[in-house]
């Protein structure tokens, strides 16, 4: 599909119908990576409420879903709750329509297992949030077609070795820029903080950062992003993959880079606090590994720019390392680690939950 075709998913058409606004309301259920490549974790349906709730607003009333069919909960009591926690604009409908994103509750209302973003507030103690956290997440995810080959690879082939498509332009040198561009508009046009997109190392694959943003507010806006991303695909017959390692071989995996910092490390000589990190999250390696995503053994190989899973190296510049220093943030003595382990299908809560468990708690 054209560009030109694609705008029209995005723009803000300010329909109404009549004295009724559809919102869409957004959850998770908590089996991203265990589906296969063709289907993901996320969820929605439409209300249609009466009045115009603004975007940013939580006024929005609690509702319910059957879990039996979405795996969260058994057919003799299946209701489980929608609470809203966060809103933003939604770019498809258009204004005044709204995204509702929604945690989930059992039906005595605390959390369901599933709702990792409590897990993630429960910890925001004073002392966490004197810290001013902040983290960018960097969402890799490969495109796949309605047949279920890597979209715009030939049929019954292989494209050209990995090199001429990292940041890439060009007929032969990029596949499915039109969603890419649909999506980056949509999460503008929804509030939401994307930092930028790149055509990644393997064809077919595409990388969207969200960023700098809060601990709960980077894992809010990830999701939104997810679901804009998949919903966007139906309507160019692309499906996408948050799978690790989508193809075997000689091709990169897909991960979710994440970058973080407090305000020790951002403040001068915040060199010693990025290093202090890096220390207490070598000493937990392996816990954050058995959270960082379903299938990253395969790819965490020590190649294709990744270290072995079983190993923790840190260093500048390293893009083999399991905690990356960039360089500019050595030369200026202060800045932000990367963690290069997470997997493109690990959930953002528990990221960032575990890098401040990790550097502030223990």
């Amino acid at each position: 599909m054209s560009g030109k075709h694609s705008s029209r998913y995005v723009k803000d058409n300010d329909v109404r119908y009549g004295l009724k606004v559809a919102h869409q309301y957004v959850w998770m259920d908590g089996q991203e990576g265990q589906k296969g490549i063709r289907f993901n974790e996320m969820r929605s349906k439409t209300k249609v409420i009466q009045k115009d709730i603004p975007a940013g607003s939580l006024d929005f009333p609690e509702w319910s879903f059957d879990g039996s069919s979405t795996g969260q909960a058994e057919g003799r009591f299946s209701d489980c709750i929608l609470k809203p926690v966060f809103t933003c604009p939604d770019p498809i409908r258009g204004n005044p329509h709204v995204f509702v994103l929604c945690e989930v509750l059992n039906p005595d209302g605390t959390p369901h297992e599933t709702n990792t973003r409590r897990l993630m507030e429960n910890i925001l103690s004073q002392d966490v949030l004197d810290e001013e956290t902040l983290f960018g997440f960097e969402q890799e995810y490969t495109m796949f077609n309605k047949a279920g080959k890597v979209y715009g690879w030939p049929e019954g082939g292989f494209p050209h070795p990995q090199g001429p498509f990292y940041c890439g332009v060009g007929l032969e040198a990029v596949y499915g820029r039109p969603l890419v561009e649909a999506h980056l508009d949509a999460c503008i046009k929804a509030g939401l903080k994307i930092s930028g997109i790149n055509a990644e190392v393997m064809p077919g694959q595409w990388e969207f950062q969200i960023g700098p943003a809060g601990p709960l507010e980077v894992g809010d806006h990830v999701m939104i992003a997810r679901w804009l991303l998949h919903r966007l695909g139906e309507d160019f017959g692309i499906t996408v993959t948050f799978e690790p390692k989508p193809m075997e071989g000689d091709w990169n995996g897909a991960g979710a880079h994440t970058n973080y910092s407090t305000k020790s490390m951002r403040k001068d000589g915040g060199i010693k606090a990025i290093e202090a990190a890096i220390e207490k999250l070598s000493k937990r390696h392996n816990e954050h590994i058995q959270q960082y995503g379903l299938g990253n053994e395969r790819r965490l190989t020590g190649k294709h720019e990744t270290a072995n899973i079983n190993t923790f190296k840190s260093g500048v510049a390293d893009r083999g390392a399991s905690i990356r220093i960039p360089l500019p943030v050595s030369l200026a003595g202060k800045g932000y680690l990367e963690d290069r382990r997470p997997a493109a299908n690990v959930d953002p809560y528990v990221v960032a939950r575990m890098l401040i468990e990790t550097t502030l708690k223990y």
